[in-house]
């Protein structure tokens, strides 16, 4: 199957994983999935700071652009509160565009769920200083990946916080727009994205699919019935701001030489 650029699945998928890449896939299709980091990094911080902070914010990250910490939490969290309340609501997503023959066999309440956390996800790396995650504007493999790493994060996985340190010792100390791409069983964090993918397909089955939860949804044109609470989403938004927030990639070289400045540090 390819996607994006043209890439294809990643070899050896168990069939967990291949569940996770499923919905994963079905998501990104989506309207609105893939969130544009220049675009959002500008809409957030323009109407906080200077032009010029909100330009070295989006070519470097905010934490080059001298940007305070209580800014960014504040942005962060509401985010998550945005969020929350879009996943907790009682519909979701009327009138979707044709073609997404992979999202009509997916539970709504699934859909929906992974929609508001890939979303979130973005954001909340792209406030945290993480490069771009898209290849010019699509998704590839290794956005699959990170993306992999980040859900994770949000749903416990402690491997995928590993993961997400391998990333950050890749990138620490360099401006970067967008993670170097290099063959992805090279890369450390491989495996482990791997095992998080398995992790999260085998939750996934368990939750949605048994018992014949998994038959085909009609979700184009209609109102798709929310599936998930502020319960859920809240702590997963919670769990990934406070995990970015202390990856080192983040801070400004000053900041890490001097704990004592009052930018992303813990």
């Amino acid at each position: 199957m390819t996607i994006g650029n043209g890439s294809v699945s990643l070899p050896e998928q168990s069939n967990a994983e291949r569940a996770w890449t499923r919905v994963l896939r079905a998501v990104l299709a989506m309207p609105f999935a893939k969130v544009d980091r220049k675009a959002f990094l500008r809409a957030q911080l323009a109407p906080y700071c200077t032009e010029e902070q909100v330009i070295r914010a989006v070519e470097s990250r905010p934490a080059q652009a001298a940007i305070r910490k209580e800014l960014i939490d504040t942005l962060a969290d509401s985010c998550i509160k945005a969020h929350v309340l879009r996943a907790s609501g009682t519909s979701f997503a009327a009138g979707l565009p044709g073609g997404l023959a992979m999202a009509a066999t997916i539970p709504a309440d699934l859909l929906q769920l992974h929609w508001n956390a890939i979303q979130m996800a973005q954001k909340l790396a792209y406030l945290y200083g993480w490069p771009d995650l898209l290849d010019n504007g699509e998704v590839d493999e290794q956005t699959e990946v990170e993306l992999t790493l980040l859900i994770g994060v949000m749903t416990g996985a402690a491997a995928a916080e590993r993961g997400l340190a391998e990333i950050a010792r890749r990138i620490s100390g360099e401006v970067l727009r967008r993670l170097p791409r290099q063959a992805l069983t090279k890369t450390a964090y491989y495996p482990i994205a791997k095992q998080v993918a398995k992790w999260i397909g085998i939750s996934l089955t368990k939750r949605s699919f048994a018992g014949g939860v998994a038959k085909a949804v009609p979700v184009l044109g209609g109102i798709v019935s929310a599936g998930v609470t502020a319960a859920t989403m809240r702590p997963m938004g919670k769990r990934l701001k406070n995990h970015l927030r202390q990856l080192g990639y983040t801070h400004t070289d000053d900041e890490l030489e001097n704990p004592a400045t009052e930018f992303y540090h813990q």
